[in-house]
């Protein structure tokens, strides 16, 4: 429960209420969470691993949106329409998947200021994410592709559980940002140089966030 973040903005009533209805899981590596075209029954969340939000087009191509780290939740957009899955939720390592029952969700956005405020905080971010994702896929930069993808997995607001060092393996990193583990390993070199990281085992630390995005913005002002 302590890693679940919106839970200490509820209400004893509400905390109650959500407490009764959530449900956790395990998820092995190449398991789907969910599914495009599936009904949606929760909205989820990371507890541990790493998931990462993809489709396929009609060329059976799959494109990789976003990773999900620790402390995530996502698919409040398609809770708040009840409409199926437009994407596949894959694992990435074992993780532990909480779910949140779509009827609870939707109890919770009627009676609950803070988990409204929570939610709209979650859209805001998404929002940004995803525009930040389609300006820096259009520079076809492998560096940039890679300080996005850090960028975003850092983010605090979206995923408070990741803290300054967030566990992933390079080829997990190449799986989020589609390219080869070579060229994500030179890209993560090129960043360590700058300072704005450093590779640890297991794992990446950020040393100076705010360059990081930095980068990214740049770029973005260079479209």
């Amino acid at each position: 429960m302590a890693s679940i973040p919106w839970l200490a903005l509820l209400s004893a009533p509400e905390l109650e209420r959500a407490v009764d209805g959530l449900r956790v899981g395990d998820a092995d590596a190449g398991d789907y969470v969910c599914r495009v075209g599936r009904p949606i029954t929760y909205w989820f969340g990371v507890i541990e691993g790493l998931l990462k939000m993809s489709s396929d087009n009609v060329d059976g191509v799959s494109m990789t949106f976003l990773g999900v780290p620790p402390g995530g939740w996502f698919g409040e957009g398609t809770a708040l329409k009840r409409e199926p899955y437009r994407y596949n939720i894959q694992a990435l390592r074992k993780s532990v998947v909480a779910g949140l029952p779509i009827d609870t969700f939707h109890w919770l956005l009627d009676h609950s200021i803070g988990f409204n405020r929570f939610v709209m905080n979650q859209l805001n971010e998404r929002l940004g994410q995803f525009i930040a994702a389609r300006e820096i896929d259009r520079l076809n930069n492998a560096d940039l592709r890679v300080a996005r993808s850090l960028a975003s997995l850092f983010n605090p607001v979206l995923y408070p559980g990741v803290g300054a060092v967030l566990r992933i393996t390079q080829q997990e990193m190449a799986y989020l940002v589609g390219l080869s583990r070579q060229r994500v390993n030179e890209a993560l070199a090129a960043l360590q140089d700058q300072g704005s990281i450093r590779i640890e085992y297991g794992g990446l630390r950020v040393l100076d966030l705010a360059a990081l995005r930095a980068s990214v913005a740049s770029a973005k002002k260079a479209l």
